[in-house]
């Protein structure tokens, strides 16, 4: 009788839905893991970049995570980047690279790069990246007596640079140096006549004296000795004639090679890193790098999925988020986290 009794009282007890758990936020643009990742991508594409500049990561416009297994993840990000003041060549570890203000006009990158993060550790299995100057608009309207950044093969540049290189190897008698492309360049013609280059340089196998007999014997060296650096020089033409040339040489360095990757900048690599090029039309080196990996452990395709990096996306992600987490009892005065994406801007937005 008393277990009969008891099982009446159990089942008259008033039953309790099990609420639903909250699905897991997506990761946030400014997360930790995000800022990670987002290093690790802009390391990579920087040390795999073999002409202009290095670039610095100003915002991560997306990222998208597509658990693969236990402790397996893909990641898709898109990240805004901004060009530094540090060539590729140069040993300066990118934290110490200047970011080149807006003033300077500045010339954004823009990546898309697919990771895998396998037992808390990154490989990259795709990127694609360009870049582009800031339009001459919006640096005059800040700035109305900055200089433009100007053709890489204006006849002024190309002049201003074999007049200041000619200069310098003048003036040093130790390796006879050699172009290896010009980086960036500038005329202003108001108060002043003035051309401003950066260009970067190679040593020969010649001294000074050498290349006053046969500049044409003067080669690049070879790998095992090679010795890059970087010059800038500013010519005033007018009112006064002036010229100021500086150079700074960086060491050899041992080359990483890495079979996976290919690039679409013209020319091809010497034994002594960089070909001599001067990009023709254009007013600064495009950030053109594609790159698929094909010894990555993750093998899906290594395509960008248009709804994986895409504003819309985004959007439809957050707006349904805040629907799911409204479904959910929660306490009152409790505010739905916001979309997590884009996120912060660094340094300042083009």
């Amino acid at each position: 009788m008393k277990a009969l009794i008891a099982l009446i009282l159990l089942v008259q007890l008033p039953v309790h839905e099990a609420v639903p758990a909250a699905p897991p936020a997506p990761l946030g643009c400014d997360d930790p893991e995000s800022e990670a990742a987002a290093e690790f991508s802009v390391n990579y594409i920087n040390g795999r970049s073999h002409h202009g500049y290095k670039f610095a990561l100003n915002r991560i416009e997306n990222i998208r995570v597509i658990p693969q297994g236990l402790n397996n993840d893909i990641m898709f990000l898109e990240l805004d980047l901004l060009e530094t003041t540090c060539h590729v060549l140069s040993p300066t570890p990118l934290e110490n690279c200047t970011v080149r203000s807006f003033a300077q006009h500045a010339v954004e990158g823009d990546c898309d790069v697919k990771l895998q993060k396998l037992d808390g550790k990154f490989s990259v299995l795709a990127s694609k990246c360009h870049s582009h100057a800031d339009s001459s608009e919006d640096v005059l309207e800040v700035c109305p007596d900055c200089p433009l950044l100007t053709s890489l093969n204006n006849t002024e540049v190309l002049t201003a640079v074999a007049t200041a290189l000619n200069d310098h190897n003048s003036k040093t008698p130790d390796a006879y140096l050699r172009l290896l492309e010009i980086g960036r360049a500038n005329i202003q013609y108001e108060p002043a006549h003035v051309v401003s280059v950066e260009f970067a340089v190679a040593a020969t196998n010649c001294s000074a004296e050498d290349a006053k007999v046969s500049v044409e014997a003067c080669q690049l060296l070879p790998e095992d000795q090679s010795n890059f650096g970087f010059c800038t020089a500013t010519i005033v033409k007018h009112p006064s004639q002036d010229l100021r040339v500086g150079c700074q040489l960086y060491g050899h360095q041992v080359p990483t090679p890495d079979p996976g990757v290919t690039y679409s900048h013209p020319g091809h690599d010497t034994s002594a890193g960089l070909s001599p090029t001067i990009v023709q039309g254009f007013i600064n080196h495009n950030l053109r790098i594609s790159h698929n990996n094909p010894f990555a452990s993750e093998s899906s395709s290594s395509e960008f999925p248009t709804s994986a990096l895409s504003a819309k996306s985004v959007a439809k992600r957050a707006v349904a988020d805040v629907a799911q987490h409204d479904k959910v009892p929660h306490a009152v005065g409790f505010v739905p986290p916001p979309p997590p994406c884009p996120g912060k801007i660094r340094h300042f937005k083009i």
